[in-house]
């Protein structure tokens, strides 16, 4: 609705303006939400894709069609060991006790598809690219651009030993990552958690990832 509400102020300032929604998450169903799918980390690499393709030249309508494209080709998932406190509402989001996780968890606190007692970080890893795996139907040889995003609160240490988990578990399957980025770039204030972007490749995008850029996060 936001989204919506600013695309026609830009309209009546004679702004071109075109849509592209982001619904990457996969732990909901669309029969499971009345929103649909939820947009998480995929988003960064839809706009670092989308970024180096307005900076080569690409039409507004090109750069719309590339995005869904893109959405197209993206999923994510993530798991949660700590919900976050918005300050207005001052409590978490989701209560977990200290040996509990929750898979599919949204990055505003949204509650995921189940709770499970703590395991290591391989077991959670295989849980999370068995869902891919089904999303994408993925077949050895395929490449995919890889992203573990940190949720707020999680170590930077912790993220790399589940995104080695989760390249191990990717190569015993025969898939290839020529892009990898791991680190806080979506986050959710304090909540404890990673979340498994995959893009399956297509045409230039992965020179489109590549593509030089002057940003801190990036």
């Amino acid at each position: 609705m936001n989204f919506e509400m600013a695309m026609e102020m830009a309209e009546m300032e004679d702004i071109e303006v075109r849509k592209v929604i982001i619904d990457d998450d996969i732990a909901l169903g669309e029969d499971e939400s009345e929103q649909g799918k939820r947009g998480v980390a995929g988003t960064v690499l839809l706009h670092k894709i989308l970024g180096a393709a307005a900076r080569k030249g690409y039409s507004l309508d090109e750069l719309a069609e590339l995005g869904q494209a893109v959405v197209d080709n993206v999923n994510s998932l993530g798991v949660g060991l700590r919900g976050a406190t918005v300050p207005e509402v001052g409590k978490p989001g989701f209560t977990l006790e200290e040996d509990e996780i929750e898979f599919g968890i949204g990055i505003h606190g949204e509650a995921g598809y189940k709770r499970e007692k703590l395991q290591p970080s391989k077991e959670m890893a295989s849980e999370m690219l068995g869902k891919l795996k089904e999303a994408f139907n993925w077949s050895d040889g395929d490449e995919f651009a890889l992203l573990v995003n940190g949720m707020g609160g999680t170590p930077l240490m912790e993220q790399y030993i589940f995104f080695n988990d989760t390249l191990n578990h990717l190569e015993a399957d025969g898939i290839q990552t020529p892009f990898r980025k791991v680190g806080d770039y979506m986050t959710s204030i304090e909540m404890q958690g990673v979340s498994l972007t995959l893009l399956k490749l297509q045409d230039d995008w992965l020179d489109l990832l590549n593509e030089d850029v002057d940003t801190i996060g990036w």
